[in-house]
This record gives C-alpha cells, sequence and structure tokens, in this order.
C-alpha cells in the first residue's frame, strides 16, 4: 500500500509538473505572439500621450480605451525589461502607426521617438492671418495668445519691427506642446538666413535699398501672381516702374492698406483714398511687406526678368497679358476685363 501510494504521488507530481510546464509554454508562446502581433490601428494618425510618471498600467488603459491592444499590462512590463527598457520609457506623443507592434511602441517609447507634427505657413499669407492660424492648432502651446505683435517682435530681439513679411512660408516640424512662439521664431530666423543669402547674389542696379525693400517688393510680387513662370516678369515690370519713378498701382497693396474696410471689391473711391499703402497715389514701395512671400517671390524680386514691360492685366485664368505702351495695355484691359476685345 505504501509504495502504491508513492506511486500515486509521483503521478499526481508528474501531472502537476506537465501542466505547470504546459501552462508556461502557452504563456511564454502567448507573450511571444503578442510581442510580435500588430496593434489594432484601424487608420492612420493615431496617437498616445504617455505623461511623466506614467506605469504600464496607465499606457494599457489608454491602449485598451481605443482598442489598439487588449493584453495585459504585465505582458508589457515584460516585454519592456525583455527589451531592457523599463524604467526609461520617455513622455510624449507617440504615433499608432499601422501594421506596428507592442515592440515598435516599446523601441519609440524608449529611444524617445516622439511623434512629428507640421505645421506649413503658406506663401501670401499676412501676419494676421498667421497667427490666425496658429491658434486654431490644439497641439500647440499658445504662449503669444495675449501678447501684440509689438510684444512677439520684442520676444524675438527685433524689437520696433513691423512682423509683417518677416516669417518664412514654409513647413515647420513640432512636436505636441510645442509653443506656437518656438514655430514663429524659427521662421523669423529661417526668413532672414534666406535674405542675408540671397541679398549679396542680386541682379545688378536694382532700385532697392536694403534686404527690407527686396522683401516689400517679394511681397507685392507673391501677391500679384501664384503662377512661378510669371513671377520675374511681374517683378520685371515694379523694378521698371521705381526706377522710371511711376506708380507701381498695384491692387494688393491698396487691399493691404484698406484693412477691415475691404470687403471684397476695390472701388474707384479705394483708388484714390491715399494711405500709405496706395500706390496709386504714392510714388515708390508701400512701408512695409503687404504679405509673407516665399522663397521664389524673394528670388524674383532679386533677379526680375529684362525686358521694357510696364504693364500687366489679368486674363481671368491666373495668368497676365504683358505689356510695354499704355496703348497695348488699354487695349487688353478692354479685352480682358471689360470684354471689349477687337
Amino acid at each position: 500500500m505504501k509504495v502504491r501510494g508513492i506511486a500515486l504521488w509521483r503521478v499526481i507530481l508528474l501531472a502537476v509538473l506537465i501542466a505547470i510546464i504546459a501552462t508556461g509554454s502557452w504563456l511564454w508562446f502567448d507573450w511571444a505572439r503578442f510581442a510580435r502581433t500588430p496593434l489594432a490601428v484601424p487608420v492612420a494618425g493615431q496617437s498616445i500621450d504617455v505623461a511623466r510618471g506614467a506605469s504600464f498600467k496607465d499606457i494599457v488603459r489608454d491602449l485598451r480605451n481605443r482598442k489598439a491592444s487588449r493584453a495585459s499590462p504585465l505582458y508589457w512590463r515584460l516585454l519592456a525589461m525583455q527589451m531592457h527598457a523599463s524604467g526609461r520609457l520617455h513622455a510624449g506623443e507617440y504615433a499608432l502607426r499601422q501594421g506596428m507592434t507592442p515592440r515598435d511602441l516599446i523601441g519609440d517609447m524608449a529611444s524617445g521617438k516622439v511623434m512629428q507634427r507640421n505645421f506649413t505657413i503658406v506663401d501670401g499669407w499676412t501676419f494676421a492671418d498667421l497667427r490666425r492660424a496658429l491658434a486654431s492648432v490644439d497641439t500647440l502651446t499658445h504662449d503669444t495668445a495675449s501678447t501684440d505683435d509689438a510684444g512677439i517682435m520684442k520676444q524675438l530681439g527685433a524689437e520696433g519691427d513691423n512682423p509683417e513679411g518677416r516669417f518664412l512660408p514654409e513647413t515647420y516640424a513640432y512636436v505636441k506642446g510645442d509653443t506656437d512662439s518656438s514655430i514663429l521664431k524659427r521662421a523669423y530666423v529661417a526668413m532672414t538666413k534666406t535674405l542675408d543669402v540671397a541679398w549679396p547674389g542680386r541682379a545688378q542696379g536694382l532700385p532697392l535699398a536694403s534686404p527690407y525693400e527686396a522683401l516689400i517688393l517679394a511681397s507685392i510680387v507673391e501677391k500679384e501672381t501664384g503662377r512661378a513662370d510669371e513671377r520675374p516678369r511681374i517683378a520685371g515690370v515694379f523694378v521698371r516702374r521705381l526706377q522710371q519713378r511711376i506708380l507701381l498701382q498695384t491692387d494688393p497693396t491698396v487691399i493691404y492698406g484698406m484693412g477691415a474696410a475691404y470687403a471684397g471689391n476695390i472701388h474707384k473711391s479705394d483708388l484714390t483714398t491715399d494711405t500709405p499703402y496706395n500706390t496709386y497715389t504714392r510714388v515708390g514701395l508701400p512701408p512695409t511687406p503687404i504679405a509673407l512671400p516665399g522663397r521664389a517671390a524673394i528670388q524674383a524680386a532679386l533677379h526680375p526678368a529684362e525686358g521694357k514691360e510696364l504693364y500687366f492685366v489679368a486674363r481671368g485664368d491666373g495668368s497676365h497679358v504683358f505689356s510695354s505702351t499704355l496703348e497695348e495695355h488699354n487695349r487688353a484691359v478692354a479685352c480682358y476685363q471689360l470684354k471689349r476685345c477687337q
């Protein structure tokens, strides 16, 4: 009986051992499957925020709420240990890419590969447009919301300067929580460097006394056309009019000078009402840029097309008709604006 009892215990012990090994093997394979199986990310553009001091429990709760993962915090903690990432996960916003595995996500968090976002400053925006666009981005920290334009320029180290035109249209990468002032600073520095590089290589004989005057002219070119092939020609027209002291007579400067009074149309009274920006009443460039010019417009202002053209009029399809004499220009105006083509 004693021998039978010992044999029974051995059978039980063996069965328990087999059960433990089987359970352990199953858990191992299930954990390995978890580590290599892509997260459930049905659409691109999703992200997860990891706060400072967040635990795996917090991270997993967020992933569960998004239905991206159903795994337990233990699995995630074991994966981090296996990757030697425990205790060194960085706070921040992380992209949940389609096809991304838990191993990929832990790797991003361990290396601090936070999600990059983009903010684009559009060629031809005014500074007011730029400020409105920044204010609408909820992933930025808005530290300029209560600061006026003068205060922003002081913060950038350009106290007393008008902000119009001084920020380079381009796409700027940022991470969630960055300040809007940091984007303004980068755009301001980028424009300053662009002018510093471009100005020394300008065409000879330009009626421009400084890089700032080039910026003013570039802003007018930017607002007059969006066609790359026309920018140098339009710049050439304005350069020749400046050289000959002819009124620039460009509508975008008038519109800028009207400010909030502009309701979508220019009337004859607007063209005769004198403002510092009315190039129908004042010879030369306006006192400041009227928009944020892009690199192409700056290059056109500094390298205008040669020729004799002094006039241009819009065709209505985005392009313009250029003329060298007032007679030719009047015919073009009659044809394309008054629809009296001869």
